[in-house]
């Protein structure tokens, strides 16, 4: 990264250590913003009544034979 990039949290120096943010303060605050919820990683829920269908296992080893 630059040698001027900036802590996501505060924007100060960022420090090696605790990289990529400045302090320990601000990674836990980092920490406890994704154990909050106030940060969340979006997920299309699947409607009722899908079901996963899955390969049966001795197609999905078809391809053993041409290794």
């Amino acid at each position: 990264m630059a040698g001027n990039a900036k802590c996501p949290i505060c924007g100060g120096a960022r420090e090696t250590r605790f990289r990529p943010f400045c302090s320990r303060r601000c990674a836990d605050l980092d920490l406890g913003r994704w154990f909050s919820g106030t940060y969340a990683v979006p997920v299309v829920e699947e409607p009722d009544g899908f079901e996963d269908t899955e390969i049966p296992r001795e197609a999905a080893n078809d391809d053993d034979e041409f290794l």
